[in-house]
């Protein structure tokens, strides 16, 4: 799994675009579709550098991140820092994570779950969030689709810059592993003006719905329901992002 390294100092810059609060308010438009009661506790699982964790927060859920990137919680921490009450920030792998307790519900949001590249580790992860689920809890999250990797991303390259940083991101689908390979190169300013250059290479996975119901069935998660990302319409042949609804279904 990736940990974000170089790519945290800038990340929010280069993510400006993207609707978080959009993003959020769906969440809580599924929440409320299938949650049988208001969630107090809910826990965001590879929060990065907070974003969504903080917008929960802000509409009074009790919050806890979970990231295995240092520096991406680092930066999550300062932003949250003074006026988002008390997030729960912690540093660990979602392949391994444990909680004190169990939680209302669980989100993973911005592809997190692709960056699980076996199927035992993803199985894993699913028995862990079945596990920290209080009863008929529910989990949410997204995935990037074979239709993303193989007719928007692949073989192309996206860049952007801005005043203090560039980046430079070049794709590459393996479609006999289902990998996508991000290889990502940065130009950062310091306070000297200078830029230093830095590259990180990311992997992620595309999983058919048929391993994914599996992989939950098998982890004793009921599967509730599959949407075209920020719709409640059926995944179609060119959907980009595609949002799951799971629920606890007996430890």
């Amino acid at each position: 799994m990736s940990s974000y390294n170089s790519f945290a100092m800038v990340y929010d810059k280069f993510m400006s675009n993207v609707p978080y609060e959009m993003w959020t308010d769906y969440i809580i438009d599924l929440i409320h579709k299938y949650y049988i009661k208001e969630p107090k506790l809910m826990l965001d699982l590879g929060c990065g550098t907070g974003n969504i964790t903080r917008l929960l927060a802000n509409k009074c859920y009790d919050m806890i991140g979970i990231d295995n990137s240092y520096e991406m919680l680092s930066v999550a921490k300062e932003k949250s820092k003074d006026t988002d009450g008390d997030i729960l920030y912690l540093l660990q792998d979602m392949r391994e994570f444990e909680l004190y307790g169990t939680v209302d519900c669980i989100v993973s949001i911005c592809d997190s779950i692709n960056y699980i590249l076996e199927e035992q580790d993803l199985l894993q992860v699913f028995k862990l969030v079945n596990n920290y689920l209080d009863p008929k809890g529910l989990f949410i999250f997204d995935l990037n689709t074979c239709y993303k990797y193989k007719n928007i991303l692949n073989d192309n390259t996206f860049a952007e810059t801005n005043d203090e940083s560039a980046y430079i991101w070049d794709n590459y689908y393996y479609e006999e592993e289902s990998i996508n390979e991000y290889d990502l190169t940065l130009f950062i300013k310091d306070s000297n003006n200078s830029y230093h250059r830095y590259s990180e290479t990311h992997h992620q996975r595309m999983y058919e719905l048929s391993i994914i119901k599996k992989l939950l069935h098998e982890a004793g998660l009921e599967f509730v329901d599959c949407f075209n990302a920020f719709t409640f319409e059926e995944p179609n042949s060119m959907s980009e992002r595609v949002y799951f609804i799971a629920r606890e279904n007996g430890k």
